[in-house]
């Protein structure tokens, strides 16, 4: 019998679900963990039929971050020379090689390395089974993912700091209240709120949303006047380059029902 794939792979209708998958040791980020992920993203990002991805744990976990008794034997390096944590130089954090969309379905704990991967999606929604900590403190260990950069933006650098400091946890709801996740449902509609979430974004133009998500990215490291002025340029560029009034004219009323459904009329 064949030995369960460390991220198990799903699909539906260009959503492809990928699902950390060491439950045992609560999805901890072991390097054979981490180079199924990686590949996984990777085939995502070259997969033309894939538009939207989502991102879970296996239950009872999202991730507990790295798995500390490989990186306690030497087997995970934390010097930059490890490029299953370091990855390629340059890189901003775990998820910057996929530029289409990514859910995070956050299912159960996500702690240190799993709090990163969660920062790293788009955006988030959590099970009311959802906790959050950086324990990086407790460890003795820097972050390397961009906590120091995502965590602020998501709940602020007063408490963000407190989070690092401490190490303490934050449950599901306090995230939401925080602006740490987006949304929190019931543990059993988590996958389906996710998925319905993602075909809402996978009914629009997935170029536009591609470059429209890019560019929050590249905003969030300039200078407010820099980000304005950026924003104009990847305008610009756009009309140049990829505007199409025939494009906008074939999905003109779809876009028009689709609003009057959402707006009640």
């Amino acid at each position: 019998m064949s030995a369960e794939p460390l991220v198990a792979v799903g699909d539906d209708e260009g959503i492809r679900t990928l699902t950390l998958n060491r439950p045992e040791a609560r999805n901890a980020l072991s390097r054979g963990l981490l180079s199924a992920l990686f590949s996984a993203l990777d085939a995502a990002e070259a997969d033309p039929e894939v538009t939207v991805v989502i991102l879970t744990g296996a239950d009872p976990a999202f991730c507990a971050g790295v798995d500390l008794k490989e990186a306690a034997s030497g087997e995970l390096r934390f010097d930059g020379s490890d490029r299953a944590l370091a990855g390629e130089p340059g890189r901003r954090g775990p998820f910057d090689r996929i530029s289409k969309p990514l859910i995070g379905a956050v299912n159960g704990v996500a702690v240190t390395g799993g709090l990163e991967l969660a920062l790293g999606c788009s955006f988030l929604v959590a099970s009311e089974r959802a906790r959050f900590a950086d324990t990086h403190t407790r460890v003795g260990v820097q972050p390397g993912w961009g906590l120091t950069v995502l965590l602020p933006e998501a709940v602020g650098l007063r408490r963000a700091r407190e989070m690092s400091a401490t190490g303490n946890f934050v449950d599901a709801e306090t995230a939401l209240r925080w602006g740490l996740v987006n949304h929190v449902v019931s543990h059993e509609d988590l996958l389906a709120f996710c998925t319905d979430l993602a075909r809402e974004v996978a009914g629009n133009d997935a170029v536009g949303v591609a470059r429209l998500l890019r560019t929050y990215d590249e905003n969030a490291g300039l200078a407010a006047g820099e980000a304005w002025a950026h924003e104009a340029e990847v305008a610009a560029a756009w009309l140049r380059e990829s505007f199409s009034i025939a494009e906008i004219e074939a999905r003109r009323q779809g876009v028009v029902d689709r609003g009057r459904g959402q707006a009640g009329g």
